[in-house]
């Protein structure tokens, strides 16, 4: 027997193993995605602070901004003070206290509790936001339900990747309202190269559903900016359902975004009477995206047969 065959034996006699190992590395997952969340923003942040003040030394020099400009100009530029911040540098450090977080205390879960949900420094008394303690569960369930449902395959692996970014998307549009391109684009694409060879739709399904999942939403935002002069989303927002589009083929689009517009509507109206939310400040949209095409990722059949969007669905298909 294949080493390949001995895992799917394995598996097959043990099928809570695979849901399990996925869930274990989903903790750790999401660990790393608590530092994508905050990090990645910043490192954005930084990168249009540079480019900005090299445009205005451009400027303040007199060249121009369109054409090849001296080598000598180029050269003599500054370099930036400030350290770059990536994913990996400076080392997780505590904000307040500035003491850096050991390798024992980056545990997912487990370090949370060991510290009480504070800094490990006995003499600070910052707490650790509990949100760190949440995504890293919420992660781990994530995962083992994707491993639970696909079971031993490829798919799988690939099922977990798009659980994993969709989580980051929506952390860092909670908190920024931005989609990043460095992080949509690629998901875009990954998903068309992924149904080149059939994995959750056919070819024709995910470029049909990238194409009409950016031009429904694009069109829906400019009718909507006729009709009231506001913009009602973002272009991130076109660009992630292109790329669910991709992923899940054309006719999961209609469930997605009506799974979304309800979840989003229902989040909405919580926060306004709850806590007071100002109703004329916008509310980030990709969050619910990405659930929606979360939750038909795993309950695709079940949501197609429920919902008034089966008839399309089969027709699509």
């Amino acid at each position: 027997m294949t080493y390949t065959e001995h895992y799917q034996l394995f598996f097959d006699t043990f099928p809570i193993a695979l849901p399990i190992l996925a869930g274990l590395f989903g903790l750790l997952v999401g660990s790393f995605l608590n530092v994508v969340a905050y990090r990645f923003p910043l490192m954005l942040e930084q990168s249009w602070i540079q480019d900005a003040k090299y445009i205005m030394q451009i400027i303040e020099a007199g060249h121009p901004l369109i054409r090849p400009r001296p080598l000598e100009f180029e050269q003599s530029l500054p370099q930036p003070e400030e350290p770059k911040i990536t994913l990996s540098k400076p080392r997780s450090h505590c904000p307040k206290c500035k003491t850096q977080i050991k390798a024992w205390q980056n545990i997912p879960l487990v370090s949370f509790l060991i510290l009480k949900g504070k800094c490990a420094n006995p003499e600070c008394d910052a707490k650790i936001p509990k949100r760190y303690f949440g995504v890293e569960l919420v992660t781990g369930l994530m995962s083992f339900a994707v491993g639970w449902y696909f079971g031993y395959s490829l798919v799988t692996l690939a099922a977990l990747f798009l659980t994993w970014v969709l989580i980051a998307l929506t952390l860092i549009d909670f908190d920024t309202q931005l989609l990043p391109d460095q992080i949509v684009l690629p998901l875009l694409w990954i998903g068309i190269i992924l149904n080149y060879f059939d994995t959750f739709v056919s070819l024709e399904s995910a470029v049909l559903g990238a194409i009409a999942g950016y031009m429904s939403l694009w069109i829906l935002f400019h009718l909507f900016k006729m009709l009231t002069g506001k913009e009602g989303m973002g272009f991130g927002d076109f660009k992630l359902y292109a790329a669910l589009g991709a992923w899940l083929g054309i006719s999961a689009l209609p469930a997605i975004l009506m799974i979304a517009s309800v979840i989003g509507s229902i989040f909405g109206i919580s926060m306004i009477l709850m806590r007071g939310h100002n109703s004329q400040k916008p509310i980030a949209f990709g969050p619910y995206l990405a659930i929606g095409g979360w939750i038909f990722l795993l309950w695709s059949e079940s949501i197609n047969t429920l919902l008034p969007v089966h008839q399309f669905a089969m027709v699509m298909n």
